[in-house]
């Protein structure tokens, strides 16, 4: 079965690199005008060009720091002058800050939510009286596997990851009766620029592909998952394929979360 976003509007935050890119090149391939927003102006016009080059929909890359309202008023505001409503949406900005619970400053925690919580509430917000108007939409959110099972010293990103799960929730069930599916995917150990950076911080003497094969022993399938495998499981959940699926919270982790 080939999935098809032929003519829809996307928005993914966070798209110029890792899983947020590989989710757009996805949904430009299978047909869709794609916005991509990310805070930083050079990988921003690399993705750009890049996806410009393939066969599928528009593409508008816009610079966006999620934590201002103001800089996703101005986004949501271009996106819709270039595309025309937004059909599907991707919350996909943020970055894995953890800490020991103590060491954890009140500016820290702050920062986070206004990264990973409000960018996802005030971005739904603006897109979702369109959603209901047309009577259709998706709304993805992507979390980790610490919204479902959280660890001590993954503060504050699994408290704010949980928080996201629960908006996920509270949003599939009122967009519901108005055919707009909401759900999670919740990432495990996916090759990214989030683990290449934790690698160069870490290990830096340290082979990568030894330290990935390290990093994907205690993984069931005994590998990291590829960005591209996540993309395609977001392409889906946002498909007509996926029209009865809402308030799921989807693992993408290689079998690891011990909880379903």
């Amino acid at each position: 079965m080939k999935l098809s976003a032929e003519g829809r509007n996307v928005v993914i935050t966070g798209g110029s690199q890792g899983l947020g890119f590989a989710t757009a090149k996805c949904y430009v391939e299978a047909g869709a005008n794609v916005a991509i927003l990310a805070r930083r102006a050079q990988p921003l016009a690399e993705a750009s060009s890049t996806l410009s080059q393939l066969r599928g929909g528009k593409i508008v890359a816009l610079p966006c720091d999620v934590s201002s309202i103001a800089d996703l008023q101005r986004a949501h505001a271009e996106v819709v002058a270039a595309f025309g409503p937004i059909d599907i949406l991707i919350n996909n900005a943020g970055k894995s800050e953890v800490g020991a619970f103590e060491a954890v400053a009140d500016e820290v925690w702050q920062a986070d939510f206004d990264l990973k919580l409000f960018a996802a509430v005030r971005l739904t917000r603006l897109v979702w009286p369109g959603m209901k108007a047309r009577r259709w939409g998706r709304v993805i959110n992507v979390l980790n596997t610490y919204a479902k099972a959280p660890i001590g010293g993954s503060a504050p990103t699994s408290v704010t990851r949980a928080a996201g799960l629960a908006l996920t929730k509270v949003l599939a069930a009122e967009g519901a009766p108005h055919n707009i599916l909401v759900n999670a995917l919740l990432v495990g150990s996916i090759e990214s620029e989030q683990i290449r950076r934790r690698h160069a911080a870490n290990r830096p003497t340290q082979p990568y592909e030894d330290y990935i094969r390290e990093f994907a022993a205690n993984i069931p399938l005994k590998r990291i998952g590829k960005a591209e495998e996540f993309g395609g499981t977001a392409l889906f959940l946002g498909s007509d394929a996926a029209g009865y699926i809402t308030g799921a919270a989807i693992n993408v982790d290689g079998g690891m979360c011990p909880v379903v």
